[in-house]
Parts: C-alpha cells; sequence; structure tokens
C-alpha cells in the first residue's frame, strides 16, 4: 500500500465528511482515497462494501457534482475500496466550502486564498485582474523610462516596440485587456502611487542592533515596482550595509558585505512573487552580520525549498509582473532565480541562503561563513569544513581528518552534524560531500 502523500489518502472506514477530502483532490491535482486502510497502511477491511459500492459514488455525484472511479479491492481476504479522483479544471465545492489538498493536508479556501484561487481556475490570475479608471497618462513616465533602458539593454523588446507609444507598449507588453483597460500589474509596475490600488505595495527596511530586535533606523521605498528595486538597492547600499575597501594599482575599491547580485535577485524575487492581496509590505531586515529579504508568498504547489536551487520550471505566482521584469531584463524566466544566487554566493565564498517557508518566504544572507555557523549552532570547526567545500566545491572524510587532525569517526560525525548544507554523494571509497542543493 502506498504511504500518504500529496495525491494519497487512508480512512479505515467511510463517513459522509471524507467528501471534503475528494474535494480537495479534485481542486489540487487529483488522487485516490482508500477507504479500509490505516495510517500504517494496513488493510483493515470495510463492512458492507456492496452498500459502499453504490453510495459512495452516489453521493460525490450529487454533493460534488463530479463523476469519480470507485474500486473495490481484496488483500489477505480483505476487501477495502479505491476512489480515484481526477484533477478538475473548474472549482469544486463541497456545501459552498471550497477545499484543497496541499501536501498532505486538506485546507478550506477562505479569503483572499480562495478569490485568487477563483480567478485562477477562471484562466485569470490576480495581476491580470483589470483596474477601472486608470488612464496610461496617469502612469509615471520615470518608471517608462527605467524599463525602456533596461529592455533596450536586455535585448527582449523589439527596438520599435520600445520606441512607439507608452500606450502601444503597454499592450506590447499584455498589460490592457480587450476593453483597453490597465491591468493590475500595469498599475502596479508603473503608476506613482499604486498602494491606493493595492494596499501594501512597498518594501520597508531597517537596522537592527542585534538579535534583541532593538531598531536603529528604517526607511519605506513607495512608488511604481518598476522603481523600487533600484531605490531598495541604493538604500541598501549607501545606508545600511558596511563597504570592504581595498586597492588595485593605486585604485580604491569598495564592495558591500554581500554579493550585490544575489541580493539583488533576492530582493527582485520578493517584488515578483509576493502575495500582493495580503497587504503586507516586503520587509527587509539588516543585522550586524546577516540580512533577510520576507514577503508574503508562498511555494508553487507540491514543491520543497530544495526545489528552488535546481533546475525547475518558472511558476511565478504574479505571471503578468514576471513577464514584464523578464523583459527588462531584471529577472530570469526559467526558474534559475535562487541558482543565481547560489552561485553569486559561492564565488563570493558564502553559503548558500537559507530559505524559510513560515507565515510567507524568507531568504536568509549571512556576512561569512562564521556568522551562519554561529546561527546554524554548529560548532566553530565546521567553519574550515565549509570554507574548504566552497573552495574545492567537495570535501572527503580525510580532508577533515588531516585539516583538524581528527580520527574518522570524529570527521564522520562532524560532517553529519552539518547535513543541513551538506550532502554525501557517493558510498565508500570516492565518497565526498558538497554543498546541498547545488
Amino acid at each position: 500500500m502506498i504511504e500518504e502523500s500529496q495525491n494519497i489518502e487512508h480512512k479505515e472506514s467511510w463517513r459522509d465528511e471524507y467528501l471534503k477530502w475528494i474535494c480537495g483532490f479534485a481542486n489540487a491535482q487529483g488522487g485516490r482515497v482508500y477507504i479500509g486502510v490505516d495510517d500504517d497502511r494496513q488493510v483493515t477491511g470495510v463492512e458492507d462494501s456492496k452498500r459502499l459500492m453504490e453510495d459512495i459514488p452516489n453521493k460525490i455525484r450529487d454533493v460534488l457534482g463530479i463523476i469519480v472511479d470507485v474500486n473495490l479491492q481484496k488483500e489477505n481476504e480483505k476487501e477495502y475500496i479505491e476512489i480515484v479522483v481526477p484533477p478538475y479544471s473548474n472549482p469544486i465545492n463541497y456545501k459552498g466550502q471550497y477545499h484543497y489538498r496541499s501536501g498532505s493536508t486538506k485546507q478550506e479556501l477562505k479569503g483572499a486564498a480562495l478569490n485568487r484561487f477563483l480567478l485562477e481556475r477562471g484562466g485569470i490570475h490576480w495581476d491580470e485582474y483589470v483596474v477601472p479608471k486608470v488612464n496610461v497618462a496617469d502612469l509615471s513616465e520615470e518608471a517608462f523610462k527605467r524599463f525602456r533602458r533596461e529592455a533596450a539593454a536586455s535585448g527582449r523588446v523589439d527596438k520599435e516596440v520600445l520606441e512607439d507609444s507608452n500606450d502601444v507598449l503597454l499592450e506590447n507588453l499584455l498589460l490592457k485587456d480587450e476593453t483597453e483597460q490597465l491591468k493590475r500589474s500595469a498599475v502596479m509596475l508603473f503608476h506613482p502611487n499604486p498602494e491606493r490600488f493595492v494596499p501594501g505595495t512597498y518594501v520597508k527596511l531597517g537596522f537592527f542592533a542585534g538579535e534583541d530586535d532593538e531598531l536603529v533606523f528604517q526607511d519605506e521605498v513607495h512608488g511604481p515596482l518598476m522603481l523600487q528595486v533600484d531605490e531598495v538597492m541604493r538604500l541598501l547600499e549607501e545606508r545600511y550595509l558596511i563597504h570592504a575597501i581595498s586597492y588595485e594599482k593605486h585604485h580604491r575599491r569598495e564592495r558591500i558585505q554581500y554579493p550585490e547580485d544575489s541580493l539583488r535577485e533576492s530582493v527582485l524575487n520578493a517584488i515578483a512573487n509576493k502575495d500582493y492581496t495580503s497587504g503586507y509590505p516586503i520587509q527587509i531586515s539588516v543585522y550586524p552580520d546577516h540580512l533577510s529579504v520576507w514577503n508574503y508568498g508562498q511555494l508553487p504547489e507540491g514543491w520543497t525549498v530544495g526545489r528552488l536551487f535546481v533546475k525547475h520550471p518558472s511558476m511565478p505566482l504574479n505571471r503578468s509582473l514576471a513577464n514584464v521584469f523578464f523583459r527588462s531584463g531584471d529577472i530570469e524566466s526559467w526558474g534559475r532565480g535562487y541558482r543565481r544566487i547560489v552561485r553569486g554566493n559561492e564565488a563570493a565564498g558564502l553559503l548558500p541562503p537559507i530559505v524559510g517557508t513560515e507565515d510567507g518566504l524568507r531568504v536568509t544572507h549571512y556576512v561569512d561563513v562564521a556568522a551562519q555557523v554561529n546561527a546554524m549552532g554548529a560548532e566553530e570547526r565546521a567553519i574550515p569544513i565549509l570554507e574548504l567545500v566552497l573552495k574545492n566545491h567537495r570535501v572527503t572524510n580525510g580532508d577533515v581528518q588531516k585539516m583538524l587532525g581528527v580520527s574518522k569517526p570524529t570527521a564522520t560525525r562532524l560532517l553529519q552534524k552539518l547535513d543541513a548544507v551538506l550532502e554525501l554523494v557517493g558510498h565508500g571509497v570516492g565518497s565526498y560531500y558538497r554543498i546541498r542543493n547545488y
């Protein structure tokens, strides 16, 4: 019997309330419900299987309005029922409630989440809905200039289109509907005050003295999204981040504590993929040894954090916003954003950022390996191990023994305690550790 997952649910006996689970599967990726199977995947059997084989499909049809396959199965002389639920493109409700399968749990969609779900099932993403009574003349010329400049450099928009009027440019970017009304994405990207139409469309920055969250100073960045990222980066570089100074042939060079490209990518990801229905601003918290970028966003259905760091399809939460940022050259459309962050950090001798998904999406960068090791609660001896991995892209048990002057069991223990950031490749002779998700 298959373990419970995104697409599998086990129930020892039938209850009519399990129609909610079937509703959740129909609204997600489909799935299978097994009746007469316990949580340990052991077949316990069902009583009166003949009656259930008639009642279950009828109730599913009458209450949910869908047709599913209901199969009678047998194992060790015990009968159990398999309900095969296909995914439905139209929204399915259970007595006015909309349920959705997420991971191995069922959720009832409400409020903003329900609105987004219904819109998308109707073929419209939230950022593609129109905003009445906003004209092209109301939009920011500075934001258009910035888009044209960056899009010309990226080569992702034809020169003739960039030379045309703002009105035609918006049409070519699919930011107007068939009635010539502007979509939300157009207003958010180019209006001088998008918060009039979408609350929380801004970025908060704060510098904190330490882990006790003592706020020292703060800023807010408002205005068109097309201009926000440059202003956020300017504030970070000029006001929030310490600069390292070096000299090259008598020329003074300054660089900020974090790789600029990695930091910009983190900010852009937050702006392009935030759930703007929440009303919460993006928050960037800067500490002496780390920086976090938080937005009220979420991973695509069924994704784990690890999938962000490997090759994956691009599935932006706001596809219209993401398309414009792609055309301007600000982001990639091939799901490579987090991999670019990892590469940028690696080049600077830093570990990948920590990504958290509790109450939104938080990406935390650390100023150096020592700061990240301290945050992990690992031993100080982990610092040279991780620095060696970053330098050579791998480390073996023998390397650790030689570098630290420890036994093989001790080296094994130290490496295993770093499983949050290291993964073992291979077995026995020739095996090595590398940074996880590279």
